[in-house]
């Protein structure tokens, strides 16, 4: 018998397209929400975890896009993040300067924050920092599958 998995991530504090919980942005302890990866390929050889928000006011980013977690060549046999700690692997920078998570801090109104995770079949020959677009070139040929995880947050 044939058993198709199909990858998610997940979290126990907040569901998909829920808010996130304020412990988690600039407004509580700016720390990671625990994650959880599911159905990971085999055959993958490393993983990227990509957490942005595309919901930045056009005088703040022209781009509109802000990168609060970049990480890359995360061994595939990882299976969860706990809160506040960093998966192994190598940092990306985020638009903060950044090489940690920086959490949710939208300056206006409910903004949404993507948990993105890609099994590659290769690992990623970047350095530290390397800019999420830096990372999203170099792996746009090696990705075996992909998901996300889509949390709100507002600042009250």
């Amino acid at each position: 018998m044939v058993k198709f998995l199909i990858m998610k991530i997940i979290s126990s504090a907040f569901e998909e397209g829920g808010m996130i919980p304020a412990k988690y942005t600039c407004n509580g302890e700016n720390i990671n929400p625990p994650l959880e990866f599911v159905g990971v390929p085999e055959e993958a050889v490393s993983l990227v975890l990509i957490m942005d928000d595309p919901d930045v006011p056009v005088q703040v980013r022209e781009d509109k896009m802000w990168d609060h977690w970049v990480k890359f060549n995360i061994p595939p046999t990882t299976q969860k993040v706990t809160e506040n700690s960093e998966p192994a692997g190598v940092a990306g920078i985020g638009t903060s300067g950044n090489l940690k998570y920086y959490g949710p801090c939208p300056p206006d109104t409910k903004h949404r924050y993507f948990f993105k995770l890609y099994a590659l079949n290769t690992k990623l020959n970047l350095p530290e920092g390397a800019t999420k677009k830096e990372v999203e070139q170099v792996m746009t040929n090696h990705i075996i599958a992909q998901t996300q995880l889509i949390g709100l947050y507002e600042q009250i």
